[in-house]
């Protein structure tokens, strides 16, 4: 390992792995839920466990919550901004400044993610119109074009053998195929985006692995060389397209750094396919899984963009957020000093009783689905939401319209993402038999 590398894993990942397994050792549940792998799998029960502990739970890191509503008070409230990694106190910053300048990642300013106003609202602001609800609606039947495309090449493929992994063939390609087009980046790439994307989406987490954190800085430095040769070819023949803008935005004026414009055309990117991924592949599996919700959707296939709330919400692809007091506050009754970090368990209040009635129950006519928090709140909400909730609902009604029968052949692979909660493999048998509705449809 390279000695800067090195101590950049150190300050961000190793002293603080050694501490979470030396409190999860102690009993803290925070901590398991942050490293221990047997709480990937299926993390709701102790977020049920931790809810019952209190509204908001000191951990041996930070305080946390699974409340639905002390979650959304945290995510809308001016006191609170983004956890970054250049707030880290004492040795750490020290640490932090000897490992040299970091890539940039995902939780890194100037990304989107890591920043609050007036950065963030001046970065927002540059792209908010391209995902409007308005503009977003438009593209519907692109999306139903493109998903069309991919079955059909899936059925095709079916003389070679009725067995698939939906995730390569068709979960991961439809959001990259659609942000790829969208942002003007080349659709022939989109296998080599998802591959930089999941190096990039190990960041999230804590605690990584020095495997995992020189993988994650090896695909993050490798997107940004590329971008940089992308805009070199957006000057010399700019389109109508996100990136141009962005290009557009840095070269005619003040209004971009080039860091700042790189970092945020690599989050739209990477995020632009990441989350709907989980969402395609998690709402497959569940519907696969439930037999009963999938006739449901058959008979009344006016219900697919609520059941799209309800997969959202029973298996939220973003798990956890983190936010950082910016001055002295209170929470949940918590007096709270500027610095406090609370971890919002975004997972755990989509399943909050208060709010979600037999909470542990997939309904995709679920009334309250629609108040699920798998998109965050506030101000840092997902720009992206319109356009993952349109894949969503197009790419899973397309797939079981061509696939009624569709069957999993062995137990689906989660990620080995905490923060991102999907699989990446999805082993599948497919059928080509014709649906056959009585409803009108919509």
């Amino acid at each position: 390992m390279t000695l800067r590398r090195g101590i950049r894993w150190m300050v961000r990942h190793g002293l603080v792995r050694r501490t979470v397994q030396r409190q999860m050792r102690a009993g803290d549940l925070g901590s398991r839920l942050m490293i221990d792998p047997t709480t990937r799998e299926d993390p709701f029960p102790y977020y049920d466990e931790l809810r019952a502990q209190g509204r908001l739970v000191r951990t041996g890191l930070a305080l946390i919550s699974a409340h639905y509503d002390v979650c959304l008070e945290v995510l809308r409230s001016p006191n609170f901004g983004q956890m970054r990694l250049d707030r880290l106190p004492g040795i750490l910053q020290l640490g932090r400044k000897l490992g040299g300048n970091p890539v940039l990642g995902p939780i890194e300013p100037p990304s989107m993610l890591a920043v609050d106003p007036p950065d963030h609202t001046r970065y927002r602001k540059l792209v908010t119109r391209a995902f409007s609800a308005r503009v977003i609606a438009t593209m519907r039947p692109r999306v139903e074009q493109i998903a069309d495309e991919l079955l059909d090449e899936i059925t095709r493929s079916t003389s070679r053998g009725p067995a698939v992994d939906l995730v390569t063939r068709y979960a991961s390609l439809l959001p990259a195929t659609v942000i790829a087009e969208m942002l003007g980046a080349p659709v022939a790439m989109r296998r080599q985006f998802l591959d930089w994307g999941a190096g990039a989406a190990l960041s999230l987490d804590i605690g990584l692995s020095y495997r995992d954190f020189r993988r994650s800085e090896r695909d993050i430095t490798a997107l940004h060389r590329w971008m940089l040769e992308h805009f070199a070819v957006i000057r010399r023949a700019p389109r109508d397209d996100i990136l141009s803008t962005l290009l557009a935005a840095h070269d005619q004026g003040d209004q971009l750094t080039l860091d700042e414009l790189s970092s945020i055309a690599m989050l739209l990117l990477a995020a632009g396919f990441e989350t709907t991924v989980n969402l395609l592949g998690n709402g497959a599996v569940l519907l696969m899984r439930h037999p009963d919700q999938l006739e449901v959707l058959r008979v009344q296939p006016q219900r697919w963009a609520g059941a799209v709330e309800e997969v959202l919400r029973y298996e939220s692809p973003v798990q956890r957020t983190g936010r950082l007091a910016l001055r002295d506050t209170e929470v949940a009754g918590h007096r709270l000093t500027a610095g406090a970090f609370i971890v919002v368990l975004l997972g755990g209040a989509n399943r909050d009783p208060a709010v979600f009635p037999d909470p542990h129950r997939f309904d995709v006519a679920r009334p309250e689905a629609d108040q699920n928090l798998a998109f965050s709140s506030g101000i840092h909400y997902c720009i992206g939401a319109a356009l993952a909730r349109l894949e969503g609902e197009v790419g899973l009604r397309a797939l079981f319209r061509r696939f009624p029968d569709l069957a999993l052949t062995g137990t689906p692979h989660r990620s080995p993402t905490r923060v991102l909660r999907g699989y990446d493999a999805i082993p599948v048998r497919l059928s080509s038999r014709t649906q056959t509705v009585t409803s009108v449809p919509l």
